[in-house]
């Protein structure tokens, strides 16, 4: 759409509603703006042919401009919900413009205006979000180079947190944890391909990022002097992200926010820091292949509510390293185990459902009267939740019994106040219960009874008058009337009042017939405007609660987290960890939580044992015998240890891990320029930059994308360096089986092995992990079974000979094909070269010894 058609003469040559149109969607150009007409959204020009597009609706015209028809696009305003979801979906945002003004008064079009913006991340409505995923609107600010401020903000929970960020590395770890639905970004951001994968990004002012504005922003909406309270500064680089989330939801919400639950300064360090490659190598959310029931998170979640399954992939993405927390976790988990109730308790906290996001509604004032319906229904279960705590006899669960609030009065008022099945929407009302207001039950009586009422006159006014013919009756135009015959009228009594004469017959009018007509035909509308009204005061008395309430579903929902976990445990036969102070991972019978639970046979279990003296473990074995599987689990096991879980082991001793990194699986990315190999070193450069002795890292093939030579030997250089110099926790799976010969010259460095057994063709794995090294890798084996053509396979096979052989070929003197001779031995330097090099000394030679010195060099190398 032209920017011109905005202009005082364009807009001259539309129609009255068509220049209301224009001027709103002036103030929303990038926005699809749905434009309320009757029982329709109609959309117009670009944004016609955009949603025609999007969501598969028919695309026609309406009038022109400047000659040319006008685009037009439009959905049932009954059925908008399901557009709607589609559209936020895509990371679009609409408009949602209504007729505000009464068409009944209204001189020209009836007056509209936007009363919300729905964007990805600030969208409240059940129907267009996904009930078992955070929903985040995040802000980033820029803080010198590669330092950034983000904020992020929940609307469905109130969930209000900021965070400083250090580098690239961190600020895409963030991302990759928080899954933002919508990011902001000012206008002078300068490293947008950190944030160009996501899906709705959106520029804002710089002014809404400006600190000091900011700063008094946030002090007004948590009504406080300062920020001192959340452990903020006004100088703290997150405030900027804060004040431009805030004005957002604002403009968006086109109301106050008044459930947000001040702010919270996340402090990345205390946290296990996992990378963004590490997180989607560990599958801990969602698998590498997109399928479901793959990833950690669906094996640990068997919630009850879908607020609790939120919190639970909070947990997974952000391990804590609070010991005690963890410890506090672990205790809840062991004491449901050993109570026994489960199951019970799932069964109860199912009926609870998704409060938390209730309750933000309500603080919204957007809750929909089956919202109100489902929190007296989760209200009503809580005394039994408390009992079946309190009866458990555990300490740890009856403290969190008495943490509970059931909230008995607001249960007994919305008992009295909504009926058992409340329609969706309140606009046709029927919501409030009989019996809740006096006046909305006379009302009702009025509007519902008011045949009744006539025919009880109609018989009381005959047998007053003694008229045969008399009858009481209505119609649309005169409203109620007494109808008498023309042969009995002139004996109608004094007090009737003529109102309409008919052929055969006179309609009379008695001021009490009157003052019911006014009554009864106003009572309809009477009654849902004040089934309205107080349906708003619903708000006003759960708005002095909203604070409590949001405890109380933090608590259910936690809870219902550990209750799951305790499940878990019992399902699958987990143990509880042991956390040590003492530096190391000692886990005994180890398993794979996915691995174990997909695969059709049963699950080897291993070993690990990491210490300060057996920091690395170079794990040899052929491919498919279980290397990845081992290193994964280590890592996972490690991960549900730091959320509080217990573990896939027989026994587990955890000590003190800052941050897990990963080098596993081969990609490129091809958009970027940048193959197979340069993302490998891109990513153990990461590595090496950033791991302490307390990192745990997982290593897998490093080298293999380009040449054997230059592959192996970076491969022990990284290994070299992170056991010599960074001294971290390794785990290194390596097809170079020189790599074997470190564990000679670095004391914490030990070789295992997974090992297979072959048949003739055909080969079995072992998966058992084995002390010390492999002694081949099984690769056409492998080959084979991945269908491989046999004569490929056989001839593979003699070309593997001829190369195991070619060391001891001469020189062919036609070709001048140099033979291959043994590589030199360059990983103990023990060669004669290097030997006389190492024990010369060119400050005591003369010029003539140093030349007599490099021909002896010359001549030992021929």
């Amino acid at each position: 759409m032209s920017t011109d058609i905005y202009s005082e003469q364009s807009l001259s040559q539309h129609t009255p509603m068509m220049q209301q149109y224009l001027k709103i969607k002036a103030e929303y150009k990038d926005i699809l703006v749905f434009y309320r007409m009757g029982d329709f959204y109609e959309l117009f020009f670009d944004d016609a042919k955009k949603a025609a597009e999007l969501i598969d609706i028919s695309l026609t015209h309406r009038g022109k401009t400047a000659g040319q028809p006008i685009p037009m696009a439009g959905v049932p305003y009954h059925a908008v919900d399901t557009y709607l979801a589609k559209l936020v979906a895509l990371g679009e945002s609409v408009a949602i413009c209504e007729q505000i003004g009464d068409p009944a008064t209204s001189k020209g079009p009836v007056e509209r205006q936007v009363v919300r913006v729905l964007t990805p991340a600030t969208i409240t409505e059940e129907s267009l979000l996904d009930d078992r995923r955070d929903n985040i609107l995040m802000a980033i600010a820029e803080h010198g180079q590669n330092q950034f401020g983000v904020a992020i903000l929940d609307i469905t929970s109130g969930r209000f947190e900021v965070a400083a960020i250090q580098s690239n590395e961190s600020l895409q770890s963030f991302l990759q944890q928080t899954h933002p639905a919508e990011l902001l970004y000012p206008d002078n951001f300068s490293n947008l391909q950190l944030i160009e994968d996501i899906k709705a990004i959106k520029r804002r002012p710089e002014w809404d990022f400006e600190g000091e504005a900011a700063f008094r922003q946030l002090c007004k909406q948590f009504n406080t002097q300062d920020l001192n309270g959340f452990g903020l500064s006004a100088q703290h680089p997150a405030i900027g992200a804060a004040g431009a989330i805030l004005q957002y939801v604002k403009d968006t919400q086109k109301a106050a926010v008044p459930h947000l639950r001040g702010l919270k300064l996340i402090r990345l360090e205390e946290n296990l820091y996992l990378d963004a490659v590490s997180i989607r190598n560990l599958e801990l959310n969602e698998s590498l292949s997109g399928a479901k029931g793959q990833s950690l998170l669906s094996v640990l979640d068997n919630t009850a509510t879908p607020m609790a399954s939120r919190l639970l992939q909070r947990w997974v993405v952000h391990p804590i390293r609070d010991y005690q927390q963890l410890k506090q976790r672990q205790d809840t988990i062991e004491s449901i185990l050993n109570a026994g109730i489960y199951t019970d308790l799932r069964s109860l906290l199912k009926q609870v459902g998704d409060i938390e996001r209730i309750i933000s509604r309500i603080a919204l004032r957007s809750a929909r009267p089956r919202d109100f319906s489902r929190l007296r229904n989760a209200f009503a279960i809580l005394p039994e939740i408390k009992e079946r705590l309190i009866n458990s006899a555990d300490n740890t669960l009856q403290t969190y019994a008495n943490a509970i609030n059931a909230f008995e009065n607001l249960f007994q008022h919305l008992t009295i106040a909504i009926v058992e099945n409340p329609p969706v929407i309140i606009r046709d009302g029927g919501v409030l219960a009989e019996g809740y207001n006096a006046e909305l039950d006379e009302l009702r009586r009025l509007s519902a009874g008011a045949q009744n009422i006539l025919s009880e006159i109609e018989t009381r006014e005959r047998e007053k008058t003694g008229l045969s013919t008399l009858k009481v009756g209505y119609n649309k135009v005169h409203g109620f009337f007494i109808e008498i015959s023309r042969a009995q009228a002139t004996d109608a009594p004094v007090e009737y009042t003529r109102r309409q004469t008919l052929k055969n017959a006179e309609r009379f009018i008695t001021p009490e017939l009157k003052s019911l007509e006014d009554k009864v035909l106003t009572a309809q509308s009477k009654a849902l405007a004040l089934e309205k009204q107080l349906y708003e005061a619903l708000f006003d008395i759960f708005e002095p609660h909203v604070s409590e309430l949001q405890d109380l579903a933090d608590r259910v929902a936690r809870l219902d987290v550990l209750n799951n976990l305790a499940e878990r445990a019992e399902t699958y036969n987990y143990c509880r960890p042991h956390f040590s102070e003492n530096n190391g991972l000692h886990i005994s019978a180890g398993r794979h939580p996915v691995v174990e639970i997909l695969s059709s046979e049963p699950f080897i279990a291993n070993p690990l044992e990491l210490n300060p003296q057996r920091k690395m473990l170079i794990i040899t074995g052929p491919n498919m015998g279980g290397k990845s599987t081992y290193m994964r689990q280590t890592a996972l096991i490690t991960i549900m240890a730091y959320i509080g879980s217990f573990v896939p082991a027989q026994a587990a001793e955890i000590g003190p891990i800052d941050r897990i990194f990963t080098r596993i699986g081969a990609s490129d990315d091809l958009a970027s320029g940048r193959s197979t190999f340069m993302v490998e070193m891109t990513e153990t450069a990461n590595i090496l930059n950033n791991a302490t002795e307390h990192s745990l890292i997982l290593m897998d093939e490093i080298g293999r994308g380009t040449s054997t030579y230059d592959g192996l030997s970076l491969a022990w250089a990284c290994a070299e360096n992170l056991a010599h110099k960074i001294k971290a926790y390794t785990l290194f799976a390596t097809h170079y089986f020189e790599m074997t010969q470190l564990s000679e010259q670095i004391e914490s460095v030990a070789n295992v092995h997974l090992d297979a057994v072959e048949h003739g063709d055909s080969i079995t794995f072992m998966h058992a992990v084995q002390e010390g090294a492999a002694n081949r890798s099984f690769g056409l084996q492998v080959a084979a079974l991945a269908g491989v053509p046999k004569p490929v396979i056989h001839q593979a096979r003699r070309k593997l000979a001829e190369l195991e052989n070619m060391q001891d070929l001469p020189v062919d003197e036609n070709t001048q094909t140099p033979a291959v001779t043994q590589q030199v031995d360059w990983l103990t330097a023990q060669h004669p070269l290097a030997e006389a090099l190492s024990n010369c000394d060119p400050d005591s030679m003369t010029p003539r010894q140093a030349l007599d010195f490099l021909y002896l060099l010359k001549q030992q190398a021929e």
